[in-house]
């Protein structure tokens, strides 16, 4: 197979990326008032203006005929057909499934899973009710009021990014807290405040093994049962999303309440399953529903959409050329709308997971950079810190700026300073302040010429700096998933075009597995050490702290 970085539409694509050299998007913008109407699309509700990136048409039709001969269209059309693309473990990648409402059958292995998915859904469904109606009651009878989600990795941060993102939407008589991290501290200080009389307890662990979650809910178990309860009334107060459901079973939970996993649901894909439960409880049901069907909306949208008019498409492309013919090692996103805050770290696992990969699917190591760092934080928090370093750093940092036009309970004064910083930072980024600006501002101001010209050079900004402008309506139940699929969608195109499997992630099993072997290690004090010297130092500073 030629490599991918000696094909002609890469060579194509260098060539014009090296033709750029002294052309600034500030003069684009003035040479062409129809830019920002041609380099801005539209779907699902969201509007991506893509104008202000380091393009023209011609590198547009470059990096359409990239897409086209890495035969993106093809590999997602299997994706969506349930084949088996997840090749490094013999799996099917159908997370879409989970939010098909066409009514048409979706197989795997010569069976349609959608009547089990369905069935999920409507499961789902009744127990959001019996909990929000009251009729599901603790063990002294008293209805639940508060609801610990237990996960780890996309069983944790996808429930809880989707559930604060849609804070106007919570349903108020039931309050979420979330736990992930095995440090102590954390499911502590939850538990801390609650009553277990009223408490259900939501364990979220495809294998019913996964470290952290099962250590949080053990201690979950030890603190219902002081309180007094019983291990026949833990079937009353905790539930699990799993498909080991003997494990489930043995710890006392009610068979009804376990809601089953699939091996062709990634962890970092897996809200759109029953993981999205603590969502479903949070929200309301109609309201969960209404997130899934704007991710089918976008998923008709990726499969449909010229690639043109393709938000997926359009961004995945977007980040290949900065990534690869730019030297970009990280990528920004810049939600300007508080409740949106957790995002970057949602998008970062989703990305990094994906595509942190140097293998490509022939088994031969690549030659290129692969997915790059996802970072970032909620405007205008960002622009008082790190906007810094993308304004007048020497390392090229893509960014998503993200914006609702409109929010609940708007005061029109604090939206409009928001946004108006929101598309300031674009504005800036792009067209930057030049020397001759920077001087002219300091005339009148009392400086010696040399003390002016020292000044306005540090003053100087470059611009041509790159960035997307999405915007929607609002952020509800609807966009949201959309905008989820979106940036799953541009994960895969990039993937696609890489050569890599999106879909595995040896790198987590490989910390997880050294985990455990060191972990028997530090509960047996007479183990002997047979690691690297620094890890057997670690670990013997850890036994003689804890003698």
């Amino acid at each position: 197979m030629t490599s991918l970085t000696q094909t002609d539409n890469w060579q194509q694509l260098q060539s014009l990326a090296q033709g750029l050299n002294g052309q600034h998007m500030r003069d684009w913008f003035k040479q062409d008032d129809t830019r920002a109407q041609r380099y801005t699309s539209q779907a699902c509700g969201i509007e991506l203006d893509y104008s202000k990136n380091l393009i023209n048409d011609e590198i547009l039709a470059a990096l359409y005929g990239l897409a086209e001969a890495r035969q993106v269209s093809a590999k997602r059309d299997a994706m969506f057909a349930g084949d088996i693309i997840n090749h490094t473990e013999g799996r099917a990648v159908l997370h879409t499934a989970l939010r098909n409402f066409s009514g048409q059958p979706v197989l795997v292995d010569g069976q349609d899973v959608m009547p089990e998915v369905l069935a999920t859904q409507d499961k789902i469904k009744a127990f959001v009710e019996r909990i929000h109606s009251g009729s599901h009651k603790g063990y002294t009878g008293k209805a639940i009021k508060h609801i610990v989600s237990i996960g780890i990795g996309g069983s944790f941060l996808g429930p809880k990014i989707m559930f604060e993102a849609l804070k106007p939407y919570w349903y108020q008589d039931i309050k979420l807290h979330f736990v992930a991290n095995v440090d102590g501290c954390h499911i502590q200080d939850v538990l801390a405040g609650l009553d277990h009389e009223d408490t259900l307890i939501v364990m979220s662990s495809k294998s019913f093994t996964t470290q952290e979650t099962l250590q949080n809910t053990l201690t979950a178990k030890a603190w219902f049962l002081q309180a007094g309860g019983t291990q026949q009334d833990i079937a009353k107060h905790f539930i699990c999303v799993s498909s080991n459901i003997k494990a489930a079973v043995d710890f006392g939970m009610d068979e009804d309440n376990i809601f089953p996993m699939w091996d062709w649901v990634g962890g970092r894909y897996s809200l759109w399953s029953a993981i999205g439960l603590p969502i479903a409880l949070g929200l309301g049901y109609e309201n969960y529903r209404q997130l899934l069907e704007g991710a089918y909306e976008m998923d008709r949208h990726f499969v449909e959409a010229p690639a043109e008019q393709n938000l997926p498409m359009l961004m995945g492309l977007l980040g290949i050329w900065y990534t690869n013919f730019f030297a970009a090692q990280s990528h920004v996103l810049l939600p300007y709308y508080h409740y949106l805050r957790g995002f970057p770290a949602y998008v970062q696992q989703l990305d990094m997971e994906s595509n942190g990969k140097s293998v490509a699917g022939d088994a031969e190591q690549v030659d290129y950079a692969t997915g790059p760092v996802i970072w970032g934080s909620e405007g205008t928090n960002g622009q008082h810190s790190f906007h810094q370093l993308i304004h007048q750093g020497q390392v090229l940092i893509p960014a998503d700026f993200m914006l609702p036009l409109n929010v609940p309970n708007q005061d029109d004064t604090h939206h409009a300073m928001l946004a108006s910083n929101c598309f300031g930072q674009t504005q800036a980024l792009m067209q930057g302040k030049t020397y001759d600006e920077a001087y002219a501002e300091l005339e009148g101001k009392g400086l010696s010429e040399e003390k002016r010209h020292a000044l306005a050079t540090h003053k100087t900004m470059p611009g041509n700096k790159p960035s997307n402008t999405l915007l929607f309506s609002q952020l509800d139940p609807k966009t949201l998933g959309s905008l989820v699929a979106l940036y799953e969608h541009k994960v895969f195109v990039q993937g696609a075009i890489w050569g890599v499997n999106s879909f595995d992630q040896w790198g987590v099993e490989l910390g997880k597995v050294l985990g455990n072997n060191i972990l028997a290690k530090l509960t047996d004090r007479d183990a002997a050490l047979d690691f690297d010297a620094s890890t057997n130092a670690l670990i013997s500073r850890f036994r003689a702290a804890n003698q």
